[in-house]
């Protein structure tokens, strides 16, 4: 008689998410230690918002907007303040002028590579506009996209 196989949501889950980050990161072309450093820097983000970024999070949590944010979402060898995966769409508070702001045109080019639209707000006009800012965002989630396709032997665009 052979042995029944017995569910379990123990040590194969841990081992199955384990080798879930490890082929996100190969997507992405980051070393997984790279990416284990990034996913520690998200939570610790997470953990302790800015202003901007916490009032921007108490308009768009629960699907207020009408669709699933998440908050310091690791992208390749970025972290985003804010991501629907869903419509592809990335929001990201901070600096506009100077050098953070060359390394976020970086970052949100590398983004837009992939098929992540990018909008940008400065920290101040989080604070002082937030409905214009929670417009803005609800507006380009109802604008029509194309998921980009995926490339051989990758599912970054998929992540």
């Amino acid at each position: 008689m052979t042995e029944r196989k017995k569910l379990s949501l123990g040590a194969v889950t841990a081992r199955a998410d384990e080798r879930d980050a490890a082929d996100r990161a190969r997507a992405w072309k980051v070393s997984p230690a790279r990416a284990e450093a990034l996913k520690e820097r998200a939570r610790d983000m997470r953990r302790n918002p800015t202003p901007a970024q916490q009032a921007l999070w108490e308009r768009l949590k629960d699907k207020q907007c009408g669709f699933t944010f998440n908050r310091e979402v690791v992208m390749g060898s970025a972290i985003v303040d804010f991501a629907c995966k869903t419509r592809w769409l990335v929001v990201e508070v901070g600096e506009t002028e100077g050098s953070a702001a060359t390394i976020a045109e970086l970052s949100d080019r590398k983004l837009r590579e992939v098929g992540v639209r990018v909008l940008r707000f400065a920290e101040p006009d989080v604070l002082e506009n937030i409905d214009t800012v929670v417009k803005a965002v609800k507006d380009e989630l109802q604008k029509p996209f194309e998921k980009p396709k995926m490339q051989e032997g990758s599912n970054a665009a998929n992540r």
